[in-house]
């Protein structure tokens, strides 16, 4: 089994920044693309951004684009989510998930962690 957990959220100003992190622990060796999801209160959970098990291949939905950065360390077992020039409608809970190399489907999610902006 793998379990992830988040960390960074927090309440910030709009065009501010924060860094989300995500640590890996369990079977690691198993997980392939990581990606960061976010589900905003009374709505749908959406997917934000993902990333390759290699990290050499990231996809972002249009609204984070040039706003957003995902990235991974493999040797520490975790993802980033830079964020940058947040806007009040990026609060949400974001959550980070996993796939493992036998699987399509996002098998390993985490907790969640809030984030709160301000205008």
């Amino acid at each position: 089994q793998v379990q992830l957990v988040e960390s960074g959220g927090g309440l910030v100003q709009a065009g501010g920044s924060l860094r989300l992190s995500c640590v890996a622990s369990g079977r690691t060796f198993g997980l392939s693309t990581m990606a960061w999801f976010r589900q905003a209160p009374g709505k749908e959970r959406e997917f934000v951004a993902t990333i390759s098990r290699s990290g050499g291949s990231t996809y972002y939905i249009d609204s984070v684009k040039g706003r957003f950065t995902i990235s991974r360390d493999n040797n520490k077992n975790t993802v980033y989510l830079q964020m940058n020039s947040l806007k009040p409608e990026d609060t949400a809970v974001y959550y980070c998930a996993a796939k493992s190399l036998s699987s399509i489907e996002y098998a390993y999610w985490g907790q969640g962690t809030q984030v709160t902006v301000s205008s």
